[in-house]
């Protein structure tokens, strides 16, 4: 049913909180997993535009997303693939999830309230409203 599992990883805790139910449901559905990192800071919001380097940030974002997959692969077997992109989160992963056809869209809840959300906005609101795939949002630790 799901082939190919999409997980939106933001290097934070929360990631720890989705990753072990996201391994379960792959290795039961035999799915592949496509480990995504939306790089959102300042020079990844205008690297094509000003043809910067990549930064700090965004080496550090690699080194986390493969390590990540490292350990993904060694504990389940799993096929699994990293993509950075660079952009606006929610914008950046409807259109990976469309590039890759994925079955399904993994992300993890911060517990953000009314006006966190309205200063910060929503990935989880946008992606929910857009996305032609189910969600599997697992929420933070209380």
């Amino acid at each position: 049913m799901y082939r190919k599992i999409l997980v939106a990883l933001d290097t934070s805790a929360s990631d720890q909180e989705l990753l072990p139910h996201i391994a379960r449901l792959a290795t039961l559905m035999q799915s592949e997993l496509l480990l995504v990192h939306v790089a959102d800071g300042w020079a990844a919001r205008n690297f094509e535009q000003l043809n910067l380097a990549d930064s700090e940030e965004m080496r550090q974002d690699w080194s986390y997303l493969e390590v990540v997959a490292a350990k993904l692969r060694a504990d389940t077997r799993l096929t699994v693939t990293v993509r950075l992109v660079l952009g606006e989160p929610p914008a950046q992963l409807l259109k990976v999830a469309e590039e890759e056809r994925v079955d399904l869209i993994a992300l993890a809840s911060h517990g953000h309230r009314l006006i966190g959300d309205i200063i910060h906005g929503s990935t989880i609101d946008t992606l929910r409203h857009k996305a032609t795939v189910p969600l599997f949002i697992a929420p933070p630790r209380p």
